[in-house]
């Protein structure tokens, strides 16, 4: 997914399918998903799904908390990947 990244620091919005499990229900594999870059004025909170960068690896998931070391980054399952201050954007709720 680092071409996903790399684009949105470009300030591009990103369409693409992401592959696994670990975001089902909210993203399911091989889904295709927008995320726009992230901005002075996005809000994010608490089960924002994001993509960011934690200890070197790029993660298309979930915030489960704020604080003042970041983010906090795990999938939908409850799996905690680690704190975060890299996060290139957000996903775009898809319409039902």
């Amino acid at each position: 997914m680092k071409w996903v990244a790399e684009k949105l620091v470009r300030g591009e919005a990103v369409t693409f399918r992401p592959r696994g499990r670990s975001m089902e229900p909210v993203v399911h594999d091989g889904e295709e998903v927008t995320v726009v870059p992230i901005t002075p004025s996005t809000a994010l909170v608490p089960g924002s799904v994001v993509l960011c960068r934690v200890r070197g690896r790029i993660y298309l998931h979930e915030i489960h908390a704020l604080g003042p070391r970041g983010a906090l980054i795990g999938n939908h399952h409850g799996h905690i990947n680690g704190w975060t201050t890299t996060i290139f954007g957000v996903l775009v709720p898809r319409r039902r």
